[in-house]
Formats: C-alpha cells, sequence, structure tokens
C-alpha cells in the first residue's frame, strides 16, 4: 500500500520577509557605497532641517539623549537580551536560548563588519548638539533595538501570546524602532540612510534566523519514516 505524498514544502512567511529585506538592504548598500547622489542629497535636506530644529530646542534635544543613551541603548538593548537567554536556559529551553544569543551575536558581527566595509562619514556641524563614534551605516542603535525587538516579539509568538499581548508588543516594538531611528538623525549623528540601513539589516538578520530555526526544529521533530533518505 503507497503512502499518501507529502504535501508540497512552501516557504515560510520570515523567509520570505527575509529575503525581501535582504535585497531591500543590499540595494541599499551599494546606493550608499556608491554614493548616489540623491540619496546623498536626501539625506543631506532631512540632516540639515532636522538640525537647525534641534539648536533652538535644547528641552527636546535632551528628551532625545536620554532616550538614545539609556532606554534604547544598544547596550540597553543587550542586557534585555542576555536576561532574555537566561530566563530561557533556565527553563531549559537550551537551543532557543542558544538560538536568541546566537543571533543578537551574528547581528552585532554584520554590524560593525559593514561599518568598517562601507566607512561611512557621520554628519559634521559647527554647533553640534551630540556626539558619536565609529563609521555611520548602519546605525547600531536602529539595528540593535530591531533585532531585540524582533526576537522578542518571534518569543511572545512562540510561546502563543494572546491577541492583546501581541499587539501591545508590537505597537511598543514600532515605537522602539522608529522613536531610536528618530532620535540619531534629530540629534545629528546619524544620516536618515543610516537608520533606514539599520531597520532592514536587524530585520533581515531577525527573519532569516527565525526561519533558519523554524526549518530545523521541523525536521529534527519529523518521525522517522518521513525523513529524507540519506544521501
Amino acid at each position: 500500500m503507497h503512502s499518501p505524498p507529502h504535501p508540497p514544502r512552501t516557504r515560510s512567511p520570515q523567509l520570505v520577509t527575509g529575503l525581501v529585506c535582504a535585497a531591500l538592504s543590499l540595494a541599499l548598500l551599494v546606493l550608499v557605497a556608491a554614493g548616489w547622489s540623491p540619496l546623498t542629497s536626501l539625506d543631506t535636506t532631512v540632516a540639515e532641517a532636522l538640525h537647525r530644529r534641534a539648536v533652538t530646542e535644547p528641552g527636546w534635544v535632551h528628551v532625545n539623549r536620554v532616550l538614545t543613551d539609556w532606554v534604547w541603548d544598544p547596550w540597553t538593548m543587550r542586557v534585555l537580551t542576555a536576561a532574555v537567554v537566561l530566563a530561557l536556559w533556565w527553563r531549559g529551553s537550551r537551543l532557543l536560548a542558544g538560538w536568541v544569543a546566537a543571533t543578537s551575536l551574528l547581528a552585532t558581527l554584520v554590524q560593525q563588519g559593514l561599518k568598517a566595509a562601507v566607512g561611512k562619514d557621520r554628519p559634521r556641524w559647527a554647533d553640534p548638539v551630540d556626539s558619536a563614534q565609529y563609521a555611520a551605516f548602519p546605525s547600531g542603535h536602529v539595528m540593535t533595538a530591531a533585532v531585540t525587538c524582533g526576537l522578542l516579539l518571534w518569543l511572545l509568538r512562540l510561546h502563543g501570546a494572546q491577541a492583546p499581548l501581541w499587539w501591545g508588543a508590537s505597537a511598543l516594538a514600532a515605537v522602539s524602532v522608529a522613536g531610536v531611528a528618530w532620535t540619531r538623525v534629530y540629534l545629528g549623528v546619524h544620516w536618515l540612510t543610516d537608520v533606514l540601513g539599520g531597520a532592514l539589516l536587524g530585520g533581515t538578520v531577525v527573519a532569516l534566523s527565525t526561519a533558519a530555526y523554524g526549518g530545523y526544529t521541523a525536521r529534527t521533530r519529523r518521525p522517522a519514516d518521513e525523513q529524507d533518505p540519506p544521501l
């Protein structure tokens, strides 16, 4: 008696999202590295407009500095990720804990590697309201926030979070990523393309990593008689 044919394998939504984000990230990276003039002009226009506002709004500058240096700082995000990893490990979810830690580490390596490779200068002002070091593209603040928030949302989904919690967390994640992107450009330490690149790259890393986790766990949990034959 013949066993019923297996249903065709379909690409996961995470994989599709990751491939789209990767394509957009690559396109933006090429344009930034090539110094495409329309994009450079957009960067300059946005940065100058926001800097003119910032120098006249010291109170608002202080609020943005608190947000970017404490609330959405990369080290704040890394500590949050570390706490989640430890909690997962303590509960016995060793694979999941390791996957989250590895994804966060991979994102940091990608971020630093691209900063060194592209070597894009940050905005420079005669009257700066804030300062930052290292190369500009991609924004480390935005990429770290995108990766951290994306991983936390994924974990909530894996653990069956109810709709109110899920949508509340999604809104908080969106505000956090968009908010830190705003602070970096408003404070004059990043260009618009830097924060856009950080968000896209963060989305790419999270989407591809979670897709890989789903594929790996689905394969390892398949019954033995459904495993692909050895090559």
